[in-house]
């Protein structure tokens, strides 16, 4: 047995939208920590090539692979190429998310003004990518024998809400749903699934946003308990834990990662 308590078991890792922000940090903290290889995917394959470069340099293996999550035979062929090239994925982390690739030019519209074309910019992305991403790797990680670990990052709009956003925080809540149910399914394969709840996270982009206007973000700030934005690596270090031997009894869980913005039990 391993010493190291957050040891990944030798199982590869396959992320969704991994290159940049969150997902990134992710596939560079896995990386870290003895991940045998990372299938770092995101729409954009420049981007995803650049983490990938980025595992490497760490001295991890890593495949960069362009594909819409939401597409699901792109998904599948996506986790065969990541079999092929490191041993069927131990590790999923669905992080690909947001408002997808493609919006609609009134997805941010009230969502009783739009329709299902406009929903789907939410829904597409952030409940059925996370579908296809699962029923992707799922074989495999049966097949592996060895425990497996899913991981699926929604945000605390599941839990409370979001006005102005309703269709996303309605799919975030069913991944969450979905996650329980993939849990109660296979745990006797030896497989965990739990979520990751965040809430407002510095990635570059956000980051720019809140820099140009501070007043802004001391005002938003007054909601949390930790009063600082959260940072990829955040998050990125408990995909680590969901993902290692240290999480192995813990399954069909939701976990906070939020500065204090939501308490539950």
């Amino acid at each position: 047995m391993s010493d190291d308590i957050l040891n990944l078991g030798g199982r590869p890792a396959l992320i969704t939208g991994a290159g940049q922000g969150v997902g990134r940090q992710i596939a560079l903290h896995l990386a870290s920590h003895g991940c045998p290889g990372v299938v770092v995917n995101d729409y954009h394959l420049d981007r995803a090539e650049a983490v990938a470069e980025e595992v490497r340099a760490l001295g991890g293996k890593a495949l960069a692979v362009q594909a819409d999550v939401t597409d699901l035979e792109a998904v599948k062929a996506m986790a065969a190429r990541g079999a092929e090239a490191f041993g069927n994925i131990g590790i999923l982390v669905n992080n690909a998310g947001n408002i997808g690739v493609s919006p609609t030019e009134d997805a941010r519209q009230p969502f009783w003004t739009t329709g299902p074309e406009a929903w789907n910019s939410f829904i597409g992305v952030n409940f059925y990518g996370v579908i296809n991403a699962t029923s992707a790797v799922i074989p495999g990680m049966i097949d592996r024998q060895g425990p497996g670990r899913i991981i699926t990052i929604i945000s605390e709009a599941a839990h409370f809400g979001d006005s102005g956003l309703e269709i996303y925080a309605g799919a975030k809540a069913g991944a969450a749903g979905f996650m329980r149910g993939c849990a109660r399914t296979l745990g006797r394969h030896g497989i965990t699934a739990n979520c990751i709840a965040i809430a407002f996270t510095a990635t570059p982009d956000v980051r720019k946003k809140y820099e140009a206007d501070p007043e802004r973000l001391k005002r938003m700030m007054q909601r949390y308990i930790v009063r600082r934005p959260g940072e990829p690596q955040d998050i990125a270090n408990m995909a680590l834990f969901l993902a290692s031997d240290a999480s192995e009894w813990i399954t069909g869980q939701t976990y906070s990662v939020s500065g204090g913005f939501h308490l539950g039990i």
